[in-house]
Protein backbone atom coordinates (compact mmCIF):
# COMPACT_ATOMS: atom_id res chain seq x y z
CA UNK A 1 0.00 0.00 0.00
CA UNK A 2 1.41 3.75 -0.65
CA UNK A 3 2.34 5.23 1.85
CA UNK A 4 3.88 8.95 2.36
CA UNK A 5 6.63 9.32 4.28
CA UNK A 6 7.34 11.97 7.05
CA UNK A 7 9.75 13.76 4.77
CA UNK A 8 7.34 14.61 2.16
CA UNK A 9 4.86 16.07 5.11
CA UNK A 10 7.54 18.23 6.68
CA UNK A 11 8.53 19.55 3.80
CA UNK A 12 4.83 20.14 2.93
CA UNK A 13 4.15 22.03 6.18
CA UNK A 14 7.06 23.76 5.52
CA UNK A 15 6.41 25.06 2.08
CA UNK A 16 2.80 26.02 3.33
CA UNK A 17 4.49 28.46 5.88
CA UNK A 18 7.78 29.43 4.25
CA UNK A 19 7.60 31.35 1.28
CA UNK A 20 4.55 34.10 2.71
CA UNK A 21 5.19 33.71 6.36
CA UNK A 22 5.35 37.87 6.32
CA UNK A 23 1.92 37.46 4.45
CA UNK A 24 0.24 35.27 6.38
CA UNK A 25 1.86 36.76 10.09
CA UNK A 26 0.27 39.84 8.84
CA UNK A 27 -3.09 39.02 8.36
CA UNK A 28 -3.42 36.67 11.42
CA UNK A 29 -2.09 40.15 13.19
CA UNK A 30 -4.24 42.18 11.53
CA UNK A 31 -7.28 40.08 11.73
CA UNK A 32 -6.54 39.72 15.86
CA UNK A 33 -6.61 43.47 16.15
CA UNK A 34 -9.55 43.72 14.22
CA UNK A 35 -11.93 41.30 16.15
CA UNK A 36 -11.26 43.64 19.26
CA UNK A 37 -11.28 46.91 16.77
CA UNK A 38 -14.22 48.01 18.75
CA UNK A 39 -12.82 47.83 22.11
CA UNK A 40 -9.72 49.70 21.15
CA UNK A 41 -11.90 52.24 19.24
CA UNK A 42 -13.62 52.39 22.86
CA UNK A 43 -10.75 53.08 24.89
CA UNK A 44 -8.63 55.39 22.56
CA UNK A 45 -11.89 57.85 21.65
CA UNK A 46 -13.45 59.20 24.38
CA UNK A 47 -16.10 60.89 21.78
CA UNK A 48 -16.87 57.17 20.87
CA UNK A 49 -18.31 55.63 24.14
CA UNK A 50 -21.80 56.05 24.85
CA UNK A 51 -21.93 57.08 28.11
CA UNK A 52 -25.32 56.26 30.12
CA UNK A 53 -24.90 57.68 33.48
CA UNK A 54 -28.74 58.41 33.75
CA UNK A 55 -29.94 54.94 32.74
CA UNK A 56 -31.74 56.44 29.54
CA UNK A 57 -32.96 53.92 27.05
CA UNK A 58 -31.42 54.26 23.66
CA UNK A 59 -33.09 56.39 20.98
CA UNK A 60 -34.54 54.64 17.53
CA UNK A 61 -32.19 55.70 14.64
CA UNK A 62 -35.12 57.68 13.23
CA UNK A 63 -34.81 60.41 16.20
CA UNK A 64 -30.84 59.86 15.53
CA UNK A 65 -31.27 61.13 12.41
CA UNK A 66 -33.71 63.95 13.26
CA UNK A 67 -30.99 64.69 15.39
CA UNK A 68 -28.40 65.80 13.11
CA UNK A 69 -30.86 67.13 10.62
CA UNK A 70 -31.72 69.86 13.38
CA UNK A 71 -27.62 70.50 13.69
CA UNK A 72 -26.91 70.27 10.00
CA UNK A 73 -30.37 71.25 7.91
CA UNK A 74 -28.66 71.24 4.64
CA UNK A 75 -27.03 67.55 5.19
CA UNK A 76 -28.30 64.58 2.88
CA UNK A 77 -28.28 61.78 5.72
CA UNK A 78 -27.30 58.05 3.61
CA UNK A 79 -27.00 55.54 6.40
CA UNK A 80 -27.38 54.56 10.28
CA UNK A 81 -25.39 52.15 12.03
CA UNK A 82 -26.28 51.19 15.35
CA UNK A 83 -23.00 49.49 16.98
CA UNK A 84 -22.67 47.80 20.14
CA UNK A 85 -24.46 49.09 23.48
CA UNK A 86 -21.64 50.93 24.59
CA UNK A 87 -20.73 52.62 21.40
CA UNK A 88 -22.37 55.83 20.05
CA UNK A 89 -24.63 55.56 16.56
CA UNK A 90 -23.11 56.61 13.35
CA UNK A 91 -25.07 58.70 11.10
CA UNK A 92 -23.29 59.34 7.58
CA UNK A 93 -24.25 62.09 5.55
CA UNK A 94 -23.38 64.61 3.34
CA UNK A 95 -23.10 68.56 2.77
CA UNK A 96 -22.06 71.26 0.83
CA UNK A 97 -18.62 71.58 2.66
CA UNK A 98 -18.49 67.83 3.45
CA UNK A 99 -18.56 65.10 0.53
CA UNK A 100 -18.41 62.40 3.13
CA UNK A 101 -19.15 62.51 7.13
CA UNK A 102 -20.09 60.53 10.41
CA UNK A 103 -21.74 62.31 13.01
CA UNK A 104 -21.06 60.34 16.42
CA UNK A 105 -24.51 60.48 18.32
CA UNK A 106 -24.76 59.04 21.83
CA UNK A 107 -28.00 57.19 21.71
CA UNK A 108 -28.87 57.92 24.76
CA UNK A 109 -28.49 61.76 25.67
CA UNK A 110 -28.63 62.32 21.81
CA UNK A 111 -25.69 64.43 21.73
CA UNK A 112 -23.52 64.82 19.01
CA UNK A 113 -20.35 63.97 20.33
CA UNK A 114 -18.09 64.21 17.07
CA UNK A 115 -17.86 64.74 13.23
CA UNK A 116 -15.35 61.96 11.37
CA UNK A 117 -14.88 63.07 8.44
CA UNK A 118 -11.82 60.48 7.58
CA UNK A 119 -12.08 56.46 8.13
CA UNK A 120 -12.54 54.71 11.54
CA UNK A 121 -10.39 52.60 13.07
CA UNK A 122 -12.87 49.55 12.75
CA UNK A 123 -12.86 50.28 8.86
CA UNK A 124 -9.81 50.33 8.75
CA UNK A 125 -8.68 47.57 10.36
CA UNK A 126 -11.56 45.28 8.88
CA UNK A 127 -10.00 46.58 5.22
CA UNK A 128 -6.54 46.27 5.94
CA UNK A 129 -7.18 42.71 6.78
CA UNK A 130 -9.50 41.69 4.48
CA UNK A 131 -8.07 43.28 0.87
CA UNK A 132 -4.81 44.88 2.20
CA UNK A 133 -6.26 48.01 1.14
CA UNK A 134 -5.74 46.90 -2.68
CA UNK A 135 -8.07 48.77 -4.37
CA UNK A 136 -11.35 46.94 -6.06
CA UNK A 137 -11.31 47.32 -10.00
CA UNK A 138 -14.65 45.86 -11.94
CA UNK A 139 -15.96 44.15 -8.52
CA UNK A 140 -12.86 42.42 -7.66
CA UNK A 141 -9.46 43.40 -5.67
CA UNK A 142 -6.82 41.46 -5.94
CA UNK A 143 -5.80 42.12 -1.92
CA UNK A 144 -9.26 40.01 -1.08
CA UNK A 145 -8.05 37.32 -3.14
CA UNK A 146 -4.58 37.05 -1.40
CA UNK A 147 -6.10 36.86 1.78
CA UNK A 148 -8.53 34.68 1.19
CA UNK A 149 -6.12 32.53 -0.66
CA UNK A 150 -4.14 31.68 2.48
CA UNK A 151 -7.19 29.86 4.01
CA UNK A 152 -5.51 27.01 1.59
CA UNK A 153 -2.26 27.42 3.09
CA UNK A 154 -4.17 27.50 6.93
CA UNK A 155 -5.68 24.34 5.85
CA UNK A 156 -2.53 22.56 4.33
CA UNK A 157 -0.31 23.67 7.19
CA UNK A 158 -3.32 22.04 9.68
CA UNK A 159 -3.16 18.66 7.86
CA UNK A 160 0.49 18.49 7.56
CA UNK A 161 0.99 19.15 10.47
CA UNK A 162 -1.12 16.84 12.44
CA UNK A 163 0.36 14.36 9.83
CA UNK A 164 3.61 14.75 11.15
CA UNK A 165 2.85 15.30 15.01
CA UNK A 166 1.92 11.38 15.21
CA UNK A 167 -0.35 10.76 18.33
CA UNK A 168 -1.04 14.64 18.98
CA UNK A 169 -4.23 14.01 20.88
CA UNK A 170 -1.44 13.25 23.86
CA UNK A 171 -1.15 16.78 23.53
CA UNK A 172 -4.39 17.48 25.37
CA UNK A 173 -3.85 15.12 28.31
CA UNK A 174 0.26 15.08 28.93
CA UNK A 175 1.31 18.45 27.19
CA UNK A 176 5.55 18.49 26.92
CA UNK A 177 7.59 21.07 27.09
CA UNK A 178 11.06 21.39 27.39
CA UNK A 179 12.73 24.05 29.03
CA UNK A 180 16.31 22.91 29.36
CA UNK A 181 16.77 20.83 26.04
CA UNK A 182 17.90 24.55 24.77
CA UNK A 183 15.83 27.34 22.55
CA UNK A 184 14.93 24.92 19.30
CA UNK A 185 13.52 22.51 21.80
CA UNK A 186 11.30 25.37 23.29
CA UNK A 187 10.17 26.72 20.20
CA UNK A 188 9.35 22.67 18.70
CA UNK A 189 7.36 21.71 21.72
CA UNK A 190 5.74 25.25 22.25
CA UNK A 191 4.79 25.38 18.18
CA UNK A 192 3.20 21.53 18.43
CA UNK A 193 1.34 22.20 21.82
CA UNK A 194 -0.45 25.39 20.44
CA UNK A 195 -0.79 23.65 16.93
CA UNK A 196 -3.06 21.22 18.94
CA UNK A 197 -4.98 23.25 20.86
CA UNK A 198 -5.70 25.83 18.14
CA UNK A 199 -6.88 22.71 16.10
CA UNK A 200 -10.81 23.56 16.07
CA UNK A 201 -9.64 27.62 15.61
CA UNK A 202 -7.43 27.09 12.96
CA UNK A 203 -10.14 24.98 10.94
CA UNK A 204 -13.04 27.08 11.79
CA UNK A 205 -10.63 30.31 10.44
CA UNK A 206 -9.34 27.85 7.32
CA UNK A 207 -13.01 26.97 6.35
CA UNK A 208 -14.66 30.67 7.11
CA UNK A 209 -11.28 32.01 4.49
CA UNK A 210 -11.91 29.41 2.08
CA UNK A 211 -15.83 30.43 1.82
CA UNK A 212 -14.44 34.29 1.33
CA UNK A 213 -12.77 33.27 -1.50
CA UNK A 214 -15.72 31.30 -2.95
CA UNK A 215 -17.79 34.48 -2.06
CA UNK A 216 -15.77 36.44 -3.71
CA UNK A 217 -15.54 34.51 -7.37
CA UNK A 218 -19.65 34.77 -6.77
CA UNK A 219 -19.64 38.36 -6.27
CA UNK A 220 -16.73 38.73 -9.28
CA UNK A 221 -19.17 37.00 -11.49
CA UNK A 222 -21.90 39.01 -10.98
CA UNK A 223 -24.05 35.86 -9.61
CA UNK A 224 -27.09 37.31 -7.50
CA UNK A 225 -27.15 35.19 -3.98
CA UNK A 226 -29.67 37.51 -2.26
CA UNK A 227 -32.96 38.62 -3.33
CA UNK A 228 -32.93 42.51 -4.09
CA UNK A 229 -36.13 44.74 -3.33
CA UNK A 230 -37.35 46.01 -6.64
CA UNK A 231 -37.55 49.66 -8.08
CA UNK A 232 -40.77 51.34 -7.18
CA UNK A 233 -42.96 51.47 -10.18
CA UNK A 234 -42.92 54.84 -11.64
CA UNK A 235 -46.81 54.72 -11.31
CA UNK A 236 -47.00 54.72 -8.04
CA UNK A 237 -44.69 57.91 -7.66
CA UNK A 238 -47.23 61.14 -7.18
CA UNK A 239 -47.50 63.94 -9.59
CA UNK A 240 -46.13 66.07 -7.25
CA UNK A 241 -43.46 65.55 -5.43
CA UNK A 242 -43.43 66.79 -1.87
CA UNK A 243 -40.58 67.65 0.01
CA UNK A 244 -40.47 64.89 2.48
CA UNK A 245 -41.53 61.24 1.69
CA UNK A 246 -45.14 60.66 3.87
CA UNK A 247 -43.73 57.52 5.39
CA UNK A 248 -41.44 58.11 7.56
CA UNK A 249 -38.09 56.48 8.85
CA UNK A 250 -40.10 55.98 12.21
CA UNK A 251 -43.03 53.88 10.61
CA UNK A 252 -40.47 51.73 8.53
CA UNK A 253 -39.10 50.79 11.32
CA UNK A 254 -42.20 49.72 13.07
CA UNK A 255 -43.49 47.93 10.25
CA UNK A 256 -40.31 46.20 10.29
CA UNK A 257 -41.35 45.53 13.68
CA UNK A 258 -44.53 44.23 13.35
CA UNK A 259 -43.03 41.87 10.35
CA UNK A 260 -40.46 40.56 12.73
CA UNK A 261 -40.54 41.19 16.67
CA UNK A 262 -37.37 40.47 17.11
CA UNK A 263 -35.34 42.55 14.76
CA UNK A 264 -33.02 44.81 16.00
CA UNK A 265 -31.90 47.39 13.34
CA UNK A 266 -28.01 47.88 13.08
CA UNK A 267 -28.07 49.22 9.52
CA UNK A 268 -30.45 51.73 7.55
CA UNK A 269 -29.83 52.71 4.22
CA UNK A 270 -32.49 56.09 3.51
CA UNK A 271 -33.68 56.63 -0.42
CA UNK A 272 -31.29 57.39 -2.54
CA UNK A 273 -34.00 58.49 -4.96
CA UNK A 274 -38.02 58.80 -5.65
CA UNK A 275 -37.57 54.50 -6.90
CA UNK A 276 -35.55 53.84 -4.12
CA UNK A 277 -36.76 52.36 -0.61
CA UNK A 278 -35.89 52.48 3.22
CA UNK A 279 -33.25 49.31 3.57
CA UNK A 280 -33.34 48.00 7.15
CA UNK A 281 -31.04 45.37 7.92
CA UNK A 282 -30.58 44.22 11.78
CA UNK A 283 -30.42 40.78 13.50
CA UNK A 284 -32.86 38.60 15.48
CA UNK A 285 -32.42 36.18 18.18
CA UNK A 286 -30.78 33.57 16.36
CA UNK A 287 -26.78 33.24 17.87
CA UNK A 288 -24.74 32.67 14.31
CA UNK A 289 -26.69 34.57 12.10
CA UNK A 290 -24.68 38.38 11.75
CA UNK A 291 -26.11 41.95 11.99
CA UNK A 292 -27.53 42.25 8.30
CA UNK A 293 -29.42 38.36 8.34
CA UNK A 294 -32.72 40.53 9.13
CA UNK A 295 -33.46 42.69 5.44
CA UNK A 296 -36.57 44.57 4.94
CA UNK A 297 -37.00 47.14 2.48
CA UNK A 298 -40.19 49.66 2.90
CA UNK A 299 -41.84 51.98 0.09
CA UNK A 300 -41.33 55.15 1.29
CA UNK A 301 -44.73 56.58 -0.54
CA UNK A 302 -47.37 53.97 0.45
CA UNK A 303 -45.53 52.43 3.15
CA UNK A 304 -45.55 48.89 1.55
CA UNK A 305 -42.88 45.94 2.46
CA UNK A 306 -41.23 45.47 -1.23
CA UNK A 307 -38.96 42.67 0.27
CA UNK A 308 -38.56 41.10 3.23
CA UNK A 309 -35.60 38.19 4.63
CA UNK A 310 -34.94 36.83 7.88
CA UNK A 311 -32.56 33.64 8.52
CA UNK A 312 -35.98 31.06 8.03
CA UNK A 313 -36.18 32.49 4.17
CA UNK A 314 -32.59 31.72 3.35
CA UNK A 315 -30.96 28.84 1.74
CA UNK A 316 -27.89 27.17 2.12
CA UNK A 317 -25.34 29.82 0.65
CA UNK A 318 -27.31 32.62 2.00
CA UNK A 319 -27.49 31.05 5.76
CA UNK A 320 -23.41 30.74 5.32
CA UNK A 321 -22.92 33.86 3.90
CA UNK A 322 -24.58 35.49 7.01
CA UNK A 323 -22.48 32.85 9.53
CA UNK A 324 -19.39 33.28 8.17
CA UNK A 325 -18.45 36.52 9.85
CA UNK A 326 -19.70 36.27 13.70
CA UNK A 327 -17.47 32.91 13.46
CA UNK A 328 -14.32 34.61 11.84
CA UNK A 329 -14.53 37.39 13.92
CA UNK A 330 -16.23 35.86 17.02
CA UNK A 331 -18.67 38.18 17.78
CA UNK A 332 -21.35 35.53 17.67
CA UNK A 333 -20.86 35.82 21.75
CA UNK A 334 -20.36 39.14 22.64
CA UNK A 335 -17.33 40.29 24.11
CA UNK A 336 -16.28 36.82 25.93
CA UNK A 337 -15.90 35.24 22.19
CA UNK A 338 -13.79 37.94 20.95
CA UNK A 339 -11.52 37.64 24.02
CA UNK A 340 -11.62 33.94 22.68
CA UNK A 341 -10.55 34.56 19.50
CA UNK A 342 -8.21 37.00 20.23
CA UNK A 343 -6.08 34.81 22.44
CA UNK A 344 -6.31 32.46 19.76
CA UNK A 345 -5.38 34.63 17.06
CA UNK A 346 -2.51 35.98 18.89
CA UNK A 347 -1.47 32.34 19.40
CA UNK A 348 -1.89 31.68 15.62
CA UNK A 349 0.17 34.66 14.65
CA UNK A 350 2.70 33.72 17.05
CA UNK A 351 2.92 30.07 15.67
CA UNK A 352 3.44 31.11 11.71
CA UNK A 353 6.14 33.09 13.65
CA UNK A 354 7.95 29.55 15.94
CA UNK A 355 7.03 28.09 12.42
CA UNK A 356 9.49 30.23 10.56
CA UNK A 357 11.83 29.67 13.12
CA UNK A 358 11.88 26.37 13.55
CA UNK A 359 11.97 25.96 8.99
CA UNK A 360 15.18 27.97 8.95
CA UNK A 361 16.90 26.73 11.65
CA UNK A 362 16.50 23.60 9.80
CA UNK A 363 17.32 24.75 6.43
CA UNK A 364 20.67 25.57 7.67
CA UNK A 365 21.15 23.13 9.43
CA UNK A 366 20.53 20.88 6.10
CA UNK A 367 22.80 23.01 4.35
CA UNK A 368 25.62 22.75 6.20
CA UNK A 369 25.56 18.68 6.18
CA UNK A 370 25.15 19.07 2.91
CA UNK A 371 27.94 17.70 0.90
CA UNK A 372 30.21 20.54 -0.99
CA UNK A 373 30.74 20.48 -4.88
CA UNK A 374 34.36 19.30 -5.62
CA UNK A 375 34.69 23.04 -6.47
CA UNK A 376 34.57 24.00 -3.42
CA UNK A 377 36.46 21.80 -1.63
CA UNK A 378 39.38 22.78 -4.34
CA UNK A 379 38.76 26.91 -3.42
CA UNK A 380 39.20 26.10 0.13
CA UNK A 381 42.32 24.13 -0.38
CA UNK A 382 43.87 27.21 -2.43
Amino acid sequence: MFRISNRFWFSFHGWCSLPIWVLFCFICLTGTIAVISHELTWLTNPHARAANPDNLPAKSPAELVAIVEKAHPTADIGQVMVMDPYLVSAVIFSDHDQPMAIAYVNQYSGQIQEINSGLTFIGFMRMLHGWLLFPWQHGYSIGYYLVSAMSLVMLGSLVSGLMIYKQFWKAFSAPKIRTKQGTKTLLADLHRLVGVWSIWFILIISLTGFWYLIQGVIFHTGIDVEPHAPAISGKLLPTTEPRVFPVSLEQALQLAQQRYPNFSPSYIGLPEHNRDSYHLYGSGSEIFFDHYSYQVAVNPWQGEIMQATSPKDMNGIQSIMHIADPLHYGTFGGLWTKIIWFVFGSLLTGMSITGFIIWSQRLVKAKAAAPQPSWKKVEEHC
